[in-house]
Parts: structure tokens; C-alpha cells; sequence
């Protein structure tokens, strides 16, 4: 099945539960149930895959499983992109089918409703992907730890590039929402205290999932800046590079643009994809290292489909999660609190850990820069940039998280 028909399978199921697991080698073997929540129908572009690469994680756990090792069992729900819906969908988790563990999420607003529901029902949320600061700096508690790199980090990737840009006026343009704020906010801090003489001659703010295109692009155009700060991502992306080529609005401009080196989004734009963009992505087919070969050979084996960079996420997220509840030996959420402090894990990027200070991982992303061949895009002149070299300092997280957090 190829990830056109997935996208429709899974929009068409996005409000039912659904259930995973390998069956065990012993019928009486009580299984350890892992809840998994994500906006499935709202987000296809990322969640699909982002399935597929848990599910992975899943089988491979349960096909490997030790003597001593209860089989792993997923049931995953639909959170329809509203954070009141998601809370709902987690009591039920927990009270109703007994989840020992919750993980998942995408949006930042649904991450942090996700880590709250977290501390107040005293269970370990391993969150996949919302981005914001704040679900482990302000709003940090113990029982929430994050796999992919946060808003700082990713701003922190791309903003020695941006700097070096001649650019002096800039425009910014993000989802009027917890992600677009926190990502501008901190792009202008990062720049400025790099370049103190640019300034921001624009921003602007479309409603999340509701872009106007066509006058968003001419809003941006009208102001002239120099260059473009964007935070758009999935369909919303696409309509704003399609406007924007059609209009004229990258033509001598430079844009520094988060995620969209994704593969899912280049899929989607294929000729449309602008060149020179400074991104963050993964271009998969380019990197070659004992754990990419690896991870790629068993997506291929299992999906006949290359991996995208919500396929690592959702593999990455889950085997953290069953990795800590087997060296922990028990899914006593005090037990995996202790476990996951510090635990290393293998991912296809390499090697990442939790770090104890603020229970956020060292999983890196790719930046480049967006070219085009063959009449798709892909990303060019890019590197690694390792989680574990752009963390804040200690006193830095200890002034922003609080003190209960890191008990």
C-alpha cells in the first residue's frame, strides 16, 4: 500500500481506537498497555508515517522480547486536533483500558493539555512532537519527557546561517498559536543578540489550519523585507510556497523555514519546492550510517516505502518507551521517571539520551538548504546538528523549570 492510500485509510478511521500488538508466546500473558494519541486526521502528512514507524518499534520489541518480557500492546486514538477531546480520549485511556503509559502528540497546545492530564494522573507521558518550550521549561513536570528537538534548539539550528545573511529587514509568518508564537519569539531573541542591527518590519498571524494565502502573501510582500522567517508546515506550507512562487514573494529574498526539509513536505510540493531555503529536515537517501541502514532496511522490509522524518519520530518515540519500561523492569511511573533521567537509546540518527535536567532528548535534525532535481526537491549542503550541542545551559533551564519538575 503506498502513502497516498494510507493518507485516505487513515482520515477515514481517524475517530476509531485502535489496537497493536504482536501475539504473545503465551495466551495468559497480560500485555503492557501503552496509549498512544495523535491528530491523525488532522495532520496526515507527518502522522502517517509517523504510525508506520512506531508500529515498527512495536513489532520489533515483541519479536525480540526476552523470557521475562511482557508483549507490548498499543491502543491509539484520533485527538481531532482539540486539546478538551484529547484529555477526554486520555481518561478514558487510563480508566477504561488501563494504560500504563501515554506517548504521542503533535500540536504544542495538545502536547502541553497532554503533559498536564500527565502530572495530575501521576502516569509517564513520552511526548513524540510538539515543539513548544514550554512542555519542559515553564510547564515542565516529572512526568513528561520529549523525543524530538525543541523550538530553541531548532531556532538555535538555523540561526548562525540567518545571521550571516545580509539580510537586515525581516518578516515572520507562523500559526497564531502556542508553536508560531514560542518559534517567533524566539527566533527574534536568537537573531538579535547575534545581529543587534536587523529589525522585524513584519509579522504575520493566520489562524492554525485557516491560511488565507493569496493575502497573506501580498501582506508580506507590501512590507519589503529583506527576508522571511516562516513556521508554516503540512498543507498550509504548500499553499504559501504556492502563492508565494506564483506572486513573486521569494524572488531575490532569502527565507529561513523550520521542517520544511521534512520528506513528507517535499513530497507534496515536488516542482513547486522554492530553491536556497535555509531548513531543517531529513534527506533520508543521503545518509548513510550503520543505524540509518538499518532503520531503512526494516521500513523498506515491512512498508515497500522509504521512511519520512515522522516515521524516526514515531520509531524513536516508541522504542524510548519500551526500552525504559524494560531496564526499569515495571511500568511504575517513579521507576521510569528514574530510568529515563539519563537513559541512552539508539535511534537512526545515532545515539540520544534524556537529559536529567530537563527530561528533553539530544535527538537532532538535518540543515541545509532546498534545491531541486528530477522535479522534486531535496536538500543540499546539509549536516547533522547534534541535540547534545544545542542544550541550554544548566542554570539557564533552572531558571525557567520549575523546581518539583526535577525532583
Amino acid at each position: 500500500m503506498n502513502l497516498r492510500a494510507r493518507l485516505l485509510m487513515f482520515i477515514a478511521a481517524s475517530s476509531a481506537m485502535a489496537t497493536v500488538a504482536v501475539p504473545s508466546q503465551a495466551a495468559d500473558e497480560k500485555p503492557i498497555l501503552i496509549g498512544e494519541i495523535n491528530s491523525y486526521a488532522a495532520l496526515p502528512q507527518f502522522t502517517t508515517p509517523y504510525r508506520m514507524g512506531w508500529e515498527l518499534a512495536v513489532e520489533e520489541a515483541n519479536a525480540s522480547r526476552g523470557p521475562n518480557d511482557r508483549p507490548i500492546e498499543v491502543t491509539s486514538r484520533d485527538d481531532s486536533g482539540k486539546p478538551d477531546e484529547t484529555i477526554l480520549i486520555a481518561n478514558e485511556m487510563l480508566n477504561d483500558q488501563h494504560i500504563e503509559v501515554l506517548t504521542g502528540g503533535f500540536l504544542s497546545n495538545i502536547g502541553l493539555a497532554m503533559s498536564d492530564f500527565a502530572l495530575r494522573s501521576k502516569i509517564v507521558f513520552v511526548a513524540a512532537e510538539p515543539l513548544t518550550d514550554k512542555l519542559i521549561w515553564e510547564k515542565g513536570n516529572r512526568y513528561t519527557f520529549r523525543v524530538v528537538p525543541s523550538t530553541y534548539m531548532q531556532v538555535k539550528m538555523v540561526v548562525d546561517q540567518a545571521a550571516k545573511l545580509p539580510a537586515r529587514r525581516w518578516a515572520t509568518i507562523a500559526d497564531n498559536y502556542e508553536l508560531g508564537q514560542v518559534g517567533v519569539a524566539q527566533f527574534k531573541e536568537q537573531l538579535k543578540a547575534q545581529r543587534p542591527d536587523v529589525e522585524f518590519v513584519g509579522e504575520q498571524w493566520p489562524a492554525l489550519g485557516k491560511l488565507e494565502a493569496g493575502s497573506t502573501v501580498e501582506a508580506l510582500a507590501a512590507v519589503k523585507p529583506d527576508a522571511i522567517f516562516n513556521m508554516l508546515f503540512g498543507a498550509e506550507l504548500n499553499r504559501f510556497v504556492r502563492e508565494g512562487n506564483q506572486r513573486d514573494l521569494f524572488t531575490g529574498r532569502d527565507v529561513v523555514s523550520l521542517q520544511t526539509g521534512y520528506p513528507e513536505y517535499l513530497d507534496a510540493m515536488k516542482a513547486e519546492t522554492p530553491k536556497g531555503w535555509i531548513v531543517t529536515g531529513y534527506p533520508w537517501e543521503q545518509i548513510h550510517t550503520p543505524e540509518q541502514d538499518a532503520f531503512v532496511a526494516a521500513y523498506r522490509k515491512k512498508y515497500n516505502d522509504y521512511p519520512r522524518y515522522g516515521s524516526v519520530v514515531g520509531y524513536t518515540t516508541m522504542k524510548a518507551t519500551i526500552e525504559a519500561i524494560r531496564k526499569a523492569g515495571s511500568t511504575d511511573p517513579e521507576k521510569l521517571i528514574s530510568t529515563l533521567r539519563g537513559m541512552e537509546v539508539t535511534s537512526p540518527f545515532g545515539p540520544i539520551m534524556f537529559r536529567p535536567q530537563d527530561q528533553q532528548s539530544t535527538l537532532g535534525l538535518y540543515v541545509g538548504k532546498l534545491d531541486m532535481k528530477d522535479g522534486r526537491g531535496f536538500m543540499t549542503d546539509w549536516k547533522y546538528a547534534s541535540g547534545k550541542d544545542l542544550q541550554p545551559s544548566d542554570d539557564f533551564v533552572k531558571a525557567r523549570r520549575p523546581a518539583e519538575a526535577s525532583k
